[in-house]
């Protein structure tokens, strides 16, 4: 097995990347991460995935993690589905001949299913945890007030994200990793609060239209983005796979839940490659 780290540039940004590749590979995973986190908080899931013999592929977003720019905001979306496409490239690359999946969590589950819509012939499949498609709090209203203000004069301020972590997790450990996590920030701008909830809606109301294979896993006690959202998206999604943890938090990969989910990616993943 071979890890290494890589860097692109792309849009005055240096990005960082990092990349597990099986021997016997199966097929790549290209992972995006959520909000104000990094791709070094999927531990657990790229450990499962190896075992299984897929290789993975990951990189921190526009402000976040080890990527260069101010934390929390990014130039734009249609710039965020290109930094994906440029993985996507690279994954090809270091896997020739290997079918793609497309893996996103939270914020990163908004991008990559956007992404799916118009390059589904580039993937086998997407799989989506926890996918910031709906909120399930009310942001107060004078802060969407203020951010409708702020992205039309100044889009690069940011506030605080609202996440509390206490709800990242049912696992008190997992909780205080995230909280003592250097690379974790609470800042978002407009650019990945607004309009990352006015895609997520239209994902929704166009998601008749998604053709990838797509597996949609969330808990139903998630406090920060809404499992209602993601099971309307599946049930009019033609080949969608939807699965509800009872009791489970935001990050069903460090929740207690995490084997079983785990256990049903895997079982997905192999049961899409023979179809």
């Amino acid at each position: 097995m071979t890890n290494e780290t890589f860097t692109f540039r792309y849009f005055n940004t240096d990005f960082h990347g990092e990349y597990w590749l099986k021997d016997d590979s199966r097929a790549v995973i290209v992972l995006t991460h959520g909000l104000g986190e990094h791709l070094g908080r999927f531990t657990f899931p790229v450990a499962k995935l190896l075992e299984n013999d897929f290789s993975v592929i990951a990189f921190d977003h526009f402000g976040h993690g080890k990527t260069s720019g101010k934390k929390g905001h990014n130039p734009g979306y249609q710039h965020v589905l290109k930094s994906i496409d440029l993985v996507m490239v690279k994954a090809k690359e270091l896997c020739v001949n290997q079918p793609v999946f497309l893996y996103g969590h939270s914020m990163g589950a908004n991008a990559a299913i956007n992404y799916a819509f118009d390059n589904h012939k580039q993937l086998k499949g997407v799989i989506a945890t926890s996918p910031f498609l709906r909120l399930s709090f009310v942001p107060p209203k004078w802060k969407l007030v203020a951010g409708g203000i702020i992205r039309k004069i100044a889009p690069s301020i940011t506030l605080n994200n609202e996440i509390d972590p206490n709800y990242i997790s049912r696992s008190k450990e997992e909780v205080q990793k995230y909280k003592e996590d250097p690379l974790v920030h609470a800042r978002v701008s407009a650019n990945y609060s607004l309009v990352f909830m006015e895609k997520g809606e239209e994902a929704i109301q166009r998601s008749n239209e998604f053709k990838s294979p797509i597996l949609l896993l969330h808990g139903d006690d998630d406090h920060l983005t809404d499992c209602k959202g993601t099971k309307e998206f599946g049930e009019k999604a033609a080949n969608a796979k939807v699965k509800l943890y009872e009791g489970g938090y935001h990050e069903l990969h460090n929740d207690v839940c995490k084997e079983e989910m785990m256990k049903d990616m895997i079982v997905w993943l192999q049961s899409t490659l023979e179809k």
